[in-house]
């Protein structure tokens, strides 16, 4: 007994500031309960700088959940609340209570807000709390309504991430992003069937990364417009059938992530990305346009999955256009239309710059066969990289996998290399 005793007196001894960072990262509900340990936990708990509710965990027989969240909130004591993150069910939560707690951590001067609301109809997010001057963070989850009729004031936010929410209409998100002067990060999640914005326009001339992902399948409806001259980072994933996807000058481009976008109707996307120096691509060449006379001047590294019918034109089209290229991976991905083309490989009319004087690493990754077609790009790279230095060939493990190495292995080792120092790996 006296041995938990000192184990216990060695913990109350901790500084307050790490006590509150070790309860910070603790659920609200468990934090709460450190206050029956002693005197000096009792009113502890009341200036954490992290505040977690979930409506799943925090129930109780004399109390609802909006109970217990705003008896907590008034509690709070603390002079800066670092994050309030709240999981709801708008079914056990008045809307206005929501609000009431948002203002109370606006009171206390939030630097993050975590809003997820889960089923029922949309909670509208109040007008007056786009107005926060200490805000950097905000996610917003699920069934909420965005409606900004004038521009917000988010003047700290840094961070926006928009899941699956709801828009008032193309106005309200001209207003909230207008409103944030120091916005860097943007993730934007739309789902299914929601035709509330035509155009989304994003106009952020701080803005340095941008995710969207778009799963809408509306035909030849609406669709994005980029302004953000320092974004650095770029990650579009599963536009369908959009009608446009325009992207304004980017010079500061360092990466871009494009992944099946190739049935938007209207699309200037590769033309936007001559200044990325590293590509990940699944985009089909019988569908993307490709600018004549495009040059990414700056990509050291490009990516390619292999699953878009005749994806070795795309190819073709980015070694010629890549004079700087050093780094090339392929990734094979076999559920799509990749089995089923008839198309055939036609190697360059002349061998790229890049394969002459700067590619050095080759890698062709998850490959359950190599198809002719395949094979011949293999070859041709092996044949024409005058100055590789490595070239790995990984396929998927299976019961059949050492077989297809061996024979993969012994086709591509019979190939005349440009580069007498390449090392062939195969794994």
């Amino acid at each position: 007994m006296s041995e938990c005793l000192r184990n216990r007196d060695r913990i109350s001894n901790l500084p307050e500031a790490l006590l509150l960072q070790i309860l910070s990262l603790l659920p609200t509900k468990d934090v709460v309960a450190t206050s029956v340990l002693s005197k000096q936990w009792r009113s502890l708990w009341k200036m954490v700088p992290t505040l977690y509710f979930d409506y799943d965990s925090n129930q109780s027989k004399h109390e609802t959940f909006s109970e217990i969240v705003s008896r907590l909130l008034l509690s709070h004591k603390a002079p800066f609340l670092e994050s309030l993150h709240t999981n709801l069910n708008p079914d056990g939560c008045d809307a206005m209570d929501i609000g009431m707690w948002i203002g109370i951590a606006y009171a206390h001067h939030v630097r993050e807000l975590i809003l997820n609301i889960e089923y029922a109809s949309s909670f509208k997010f109040p007008r007056s709390l786009y107005n926060c001057e200490t805000l950097e963070t905000l996610i917003l989850t699920g069934w909420v309504l965005v409606d900004v009729p004038s521009p917000a004031r988010l003047k700290s936010l840094r961070t926006l991430h928009l899941y699956y929410v709801e828009y008032k209409d193309d106005t309200s998100v001209l207003n909230l992003l207008s409103g944030c002067p120091k916005l860097e990060n943007l993730v934007v999640q739309r789902g299914l069937g929601l035709m509330d914005v035509e155009i989304f326009s994003i106009a952020v001339p701080s803005l340095q990364r941008l995710t969207i992902y778009d799963d809408n399948d509306w035909q030849e409806f609406g669709g994005y417009l980029i302004k953000a001259p320092c974004l650095k980072y770029l990650n579009i994933i599963w536009m369908h059938g959009l009608q446009l996807c325009l992207i304004e000058d980017a010079p500061e481009l360092v990466e871009a992530r494009i992944i099946n976008v190739s049935n938007v109707m209207s699309e200037n996307i590769m033309g936007s990305l001559t200044s990325a120096k590293r590509l990940c691509l699944e985009l089909s060449p019988l569908k993307i346009t490709f600018p004549t006379g495009i040059i990414f001047y700056r990509l050291v590294y490009l990516e390619l999955r292999t699953c878009r019918a005749e994806w070795w034109n795309l190819l073709v089209l980015m070694l010629n256009a890549s004079p700087q290229l050093q780094v090339l991976k392929l990734i094979s991905q076999y559920w799509s239309e990749t089995e089923k083309d008839g198309g055939k490989w036609s190697q360059p009319e002349n061998v790229p710059e890049c394969l002459l004087l700067h590619l050095q690493t080759f890698l062709w990754k998850g490959y359950k066969q190599l198809l002719k077609e395949e094979k011949e790009v293999a070859k041709y790279i092996l044949r024409n990289a005058n100055h590789l230095k490595k070239a790995i060939f990984s396929t998927i493990p299976d019961e059949d996998s050492s077989i297809l190495v061996q024979e993969v292995g012994k086709e591509l080792e019979s190939v005349v290399r440009a580069s007498n120092s390449c090392e062939l790996v195969f794994k």
